[in-house]
């Protein structure tokens, strides 16, 4: 080698000797990181990562480097809980801590340049209060003239008259069960349903289903994965911007009629209580409710209230249909408990363990969000004998727990029994968290726990399930990327 190599290459040698040393007495001035593999230059340890199956591949490095290990997206530094004593510890017992949320790549693009619409992934005070109102918003059963339930209890009946219709011809049940639950968020924020054929409803709908698809798509995980691969996936982020926009303007619709006619004594809906309070706090320079905030939080309760909601009601019709045998329990308790001649309620829950045991165990094997959404740490933390930095990405994973084989016997099994007792009565369990936990938790879980038993016993008091071909030859399983959907399937629902 010349010595112009030799000294170019003496030269590179010690920048990155320098480099590494750097790093590294950084870290230890700082303090001890989790342990985790070492990342390679650019792109971190994406090459460890299962595209068709991503919990598995980070719960196959806990296996290695514990329930708490530092892994690498690029050059982006991730902490990985795993396990149901490390996610109470850390989102339960140091909640404040760990109760900012992390970056998602994808839906920073999305939003970007909308300034308060970055209300999704906001900390402190905004996401403080409008997380309060909302709660005790969808809290309200007497809000308007109706209660959420008899909002959900009328869907349900709609539901029913649908499936009618099938006459028991083998069906297709996606459409009708996201019909559902995307009008109880519209009874709910615009005191108003809409038929399932209509034009405009349908365009929302086809808006929420094409976003779904495409933020489950492995190239969306490749975007949000490996930011710097962002600018040659642009198209990507730009499509779902496109439909987000679309949603937003279709809400923005529907607060300028209610600002026509609100009453503030009178509240019908979300928007209408909305509006009252910002009436209530127009002269407050601190307030965070504005109209901006109002289109960000509807638009997120609309998508996220009908999409999870729906994909849970398909995930679990193929489950039931799957083991004959719990839908044969399911018909009998109802027939005990509830007849034919009158609507299920909300109240019927306490005296049907069983279907209450059903519900729980179709989102607990269903995990369909299994990453969980990210969080981020608000101060430097030691946290057991390692540091985390202010704003370190934190992935709680809901995996290892809703699957945790000590809390759940045979967690790879549909089992309902998991959910009761020796007695047959249901039983709670703190490991039952597919809407996450601690002060980031899903704000929708009553909402939502209420339609999925009203939806899942209306439909059973009304059919029996059959499917086209043999139970045991039907598949339940899909690739687990962002959300667990069920794969496609087709039933007949035959009157019960």
């Amino acid at each position: 080698m010349d010595p112009w190599g030799l000294t170019t290459a003496a030269l590179l040698a010690c920048v990155l000797f320098l480099m590494f040393f750097s790093l590294w007495s950084q870290e230890f001035k700082r303090g001890k990181l989790p342990p985790g593999p070492t990342p390679l230059p650019f792109i971190g340890n994406i090459l460890q990562l299962d595209f068709k199956n991503l919990p598995a591949s980070l719960s196959k490095l806990a296996e290695k480097y514990g329930p708490i290990y530092t892994f690498y997206l690029g050059t982006r530094r991730i902490v990985v809980l795993h396990g149901y004593n490390i996610m109470k510890e850390a989102l339960i017992d140091q909640g404040d801590v760990f109760k900012d949320r992390g970056v998602l790549p994808i839906f920073e693009d999305v939003i970007k340049g909308r300034g308060k619409f970055r209300v999704i992934f906001s900390h402190g005070e905004r996401w403080k209060q409008l997380r309060r109102f909302s709660l005790m918003t969808l809290r309200n059963f007497g809000m308007g003239k109706r209660s959420i339930e008899e909002r959900v209890q009328e869907e349900a009946q709609c539901l029913v008259e649908e499936f009618r219709k099938t006459k028991g011809q083998a069906t297709d049940p996606t459409f009708i069960l996201s019909c559902a639950p995307c009008n109880v968020i519209c009874s709910i924020l615009f005191h108003d349903r809409f038929n399932y054929n209509d034009k405009k409803f349908l365009h929302l709908m086809n808006l929420i289903k094409e976003n779904i698809q495409r933020f489950n798509s492995p190239w969306t995980q490749l975007y949000n994965l490996l930011p710097p691969f962002r600018v040659y996936l642009p198209g990507i982020y730009k499509r779902l911007s496109r439909n987000v926009e679309a949603i937003q303007h279709f809400i923005l619709e529907k607060v300028k009629e209610h600002q026509k006619i609100l009453d503030p004594n009178n509240p019908q809906d979300y928007i209408d209580c909305y509006l009252s309070k910002m009436q209530q706090e127009k002269d407050n320079p601190h307030s965070e409710f504005d109209l901006e905030n109002l289109l960000a939080t509807g638009t997120n309760l609309f998508v996220a209230g009908t999409e999870t909601t729906s994909s849970t009601l398909r995930y679990g019709l193929l489950l039931i249909l799957k083991h004959p045998e719990v839908q044969a329990k399911i018909h009998e308790e109802i027939d005990r408990v509830i007849g034919h001649n009158r609507v299920p309620s909300i109240k019927d829950r306490q005296d049907m363990p069983y279907m209450n045991a059903v519900v729980h165990e179709v989102q607990r094997f269903i995990d369909l969000v299994p990453l969980n959404l990210p969080h981020a740490v608000n101060q430097d933390i030691q946290f057991q004998q390692y540091f985390l930095p202010k704003g370190t990405t934190i992935f709680p994973l809901l995996s290892p727990v809703l699957y945790d084989s000590k809390e759940f016997p045979n967690p790879d099994q549909f089992d309902p029994q998991h959910f009761l007792d020796q007695n047959g009565n249901f039983k709670k369990s703190d490991y039952f968290m597919p809407f996450s936990t601690g002060k980031r938790s899903c704000l929708g879980e009553g909402l939502a726990m209420m339609e999925l038993f009203l939806f899942f016993t209306t439909i059973l008091q009304n059919f029996t399930l059959k499917s086209v071909g043999d139970p045991n030859e039907i598949s339940i399983r899909t690739n687990r990327l962002g959300v667990s959907l069920p794969p496609y399937y087709q039933l007949r629902f035959l009157p019960h």
